[in-house]
């Protein structure tokens, strides 16, 4: 997946109600082998929060109020999503194939999206 393709997805209007959650690992480092990030909004406010969770004790869980933020954050050893983006892994959205989910979430079709 292209990190724009990403960013679409990323870009998706939960409504208040859905949330995108995403597996995934960073190839050859085994420190983020089994990691998390997403969009979902907020309960109090209903606002989009982005965040990560990489480290299975939650010691490692951040969110961010922006895209921008949450993509350029230096989570990765230093490093920021974008910068490592070429070794990330996705391996399921919500539970599911990443490319099938990507379509739903994109077409804006499936019983998974909030009603237009």
């Amino acid at each position: 997946m292209t990190f724009e393709l990403f960013q679409k997805l990323m870009s998706f209007d939960t409504k208040g109600r859905s949330c995108i959650e995403i597996l995934f690992l960073v190839k050859e480092n085994d420190k983020f082998n089994f990691c998390w990030m997403g969009k979902m909004p907020d309960r109090k406010t209903k606002k989009d929060v982005f965040w990560y969770g990489l480290t299975p004790d939650g010691k490692n869980a951040y969110d961010y109020l922006t895209f921008e933020e949450f993509s350029s954050a230096n989570v990765f050893d230093g490093k920021s999503l974008l910068e490592i983006w070429d070794n990330i892994v996705i391996e399921e959205i919500n539970g599911c194939d990443p490319m099938e989910m990507v379509d739903i979430y994109l077409s804006r079709k499936g019983c998974l999206l909030a009603p237009q």
